[in-house]
């Protein structure tokens, strides 16, 4: 599937989701159909194509109580995670990612003098905003819910005296290995810009496999900080590469979605999507 067709069945699937919300309870695949405008035969494909999973099957993922099944049957320890190696004292690497982390002294000056490189991309979960400097991804931003005027003001007002050029075709390689699921050790290279408690949280993100969750207490506990659930919290929303550093898999202790700086729909969307394909792969 190309660039552009995922980005489009995102668009697909944002009104399904809608859909399926208002209806408040499982739709038939001829409903969703029929509220679509298509043939049941060509909703099933363009569905299946997306999800990995038929509209009956995802819309289990998709309701609200998924996240609290999903905090039984796959909930993943950060100490756990590590134990099998997914970090390292204070420089963290999974299968696919590299850090190089900021100095905090150059984050207190919001960036001053950095160029940051940026560029449109479409994924699967609309249109994207990806940010990098010379050295990796330093940002990524969701537009399906807040528009790409926003989107871009959040990510360039997080680095107020960085040098902002448009260079989507320097990006490209780093993106597509971030959005194509096929990622191999150093096609993604990121570059973490906040911080240290900020580092910390997103560090321990990536310790999360795909199609698992965790929740906030657990990520503070992680850190060595039991007491800072509300300011790992904001941390977690702070993140800003999203779905690289998956800060779509912490939920709250009670198995509520909490927040979503992109919004909650695309957070749904994320976690039934990696729900989906966990399913297939296992």
């Amino acid at each position: 599937m190309t660039d552009m067709e995922q980005s489009y069945h995102y668009g697909v699937m944002r009104r399904a989701i809608e859909l399926i919300d208002d209806s408040g309870d499982q739709m038939s695949l001829e409903e969703l159909a029929k509220a679509m405008g298509m043939s049941p035969a060509h909703f099933q494909r363009m569905f299946s194509k997306w999800a990995g999973v038929s509209p009956k099957r995802f819309q289990q993922y998709l309701t609200l109580g998924h996240a609290k099944a999903l905090l039984r049957e796959r909930f993943t320890t950060l100490e756990t995670a590590q134990s099998v190696g997914l970090s390292g004292s204070g420089r963290l690497h999974d299968l696919f990612l590299r850090w190089e982390a900021m100095s905090p002294g150059d984050y207190a000056q919001g960036a001053n003098g950095l160029t940051i490189h940026w560029g449109w991309f479409e994924s699967p979960f609309g249109t994207a905003l990806v940010m990098g400097t010379k050295r990796g991804i330093c940002g990524v931003a969701f537009a399906a819910e807040t528009g790409a005027d926003a989107a871009m003001s959040d990510m360039t007002s997080r680095w107020p005296k960085a040098n902002f050029i448009e260079d989507a075709e320097r990006l490209q390689p780093w993106a597509i290995a971030a959005f194509s699921g096929q990622r191999t050790m150093h096609q993604t290279p990121v570059v973490l810009i906040g911080s240290p408690l900020q580092i910390k949280v997103w560090e321990a993100l990536v310790s999360i496999p795909s199609g698992h969750v965790t929740t906030y207490s657990e990520i503070a506990d992680a850190i060595g900080s039991p007491k800072a659930v509300r300011a790992v919290g904001t941390a977690v929303g702070r993140n800003p590469i999203s779905w690289v550093i998956p800060c779509h898999r912490a939920l709250r202790k009670s198995g509520g979605l909490g927040g979503y700086h992109w919004g909650l729909p695309v957070k749904r969307a994320m976690l039934a999507y990696e729900a989906a394909n966990f399913e297939n792969t296992t």
